[in-house]
């Protein structure tokens, strides 16, 4: 399935716009700010920052007529990335400390609360076998977030979240396309 994101200068869809159908690292060479966007398929994780960089929010198929607002930002959208449909198990291990250390544990299915149900106060790594996850700063999915594909993530400090706890995971699931 290949998404589309099309991202407007202005709130409500006026203005110059863009059209995305894969990732953009740098949307700024095209448009000087995105007030508005719509998904019209897919999915979509947007950065505040070229390169992927920075604050992430999440989009699903759906009208933002002033996303700016909604995701409390400032700024503008400066980078985009297509979420692969995804229609597989999923498995990740998340770890209360850095480089895989401390209390661990697997998860297959979304928790609104990792001191809730693991009595785990932080989780400062993880390792993402299968699926496409979203992880959250505060408990109930709530707060900043963080798109996790499959692969290692040894160390969020290093990653550039060292002040953010993440408190909550959710699968991103085939249903939401």
């Amino acid at each position: 399935m290949h998404g589309k994101f099309i991202s407007d200068q202005k709130r409500n869809f006026m203005g110059r716009h863009y059209e995305c159908m894969s990732d953009c690292a740098d949307m700024s060479s095209y448009m000087s700010r995105c007030h508005s966007c719509r998904v019209e398929s897919g999915c979509f994780m947007v950065y505040d920052r070229p390169n992927y960089m920075g604050n992430q929010y999440f989009f699903r198929r759906g009208e933002y007529a002033d996303c700016m607002s909604m995701m409390g930002w400032r700024d503008w959208i400066r980078s985009c990335r297509m979420i692969p449909m995804y229609r597989g198990s999923y498995r990740m291990r998340i770890y209360e400390r850095e480089n895989f250390g401390g209390q661990m544990y697997e998860m297959m299915d979304d928790c609104d609360s990792i001191m809730d149900r693991y009595r785990m106060s932080d989780c400062m790594s993880c390792h993402v076998m299968d699926g496409h996850w979203l992880m959250y700063e505060h408990p109930h999915y709530r707060g900043r977030m963080m798109y996790m594909r499959p692969g290692e993530y040894r160390s969020f400090r290093e990653m550039g979240y060292g002040g953010m706890r993440f408190m909550s995971m959710r699968r991103i699931m085939d249903s939401w396309y």
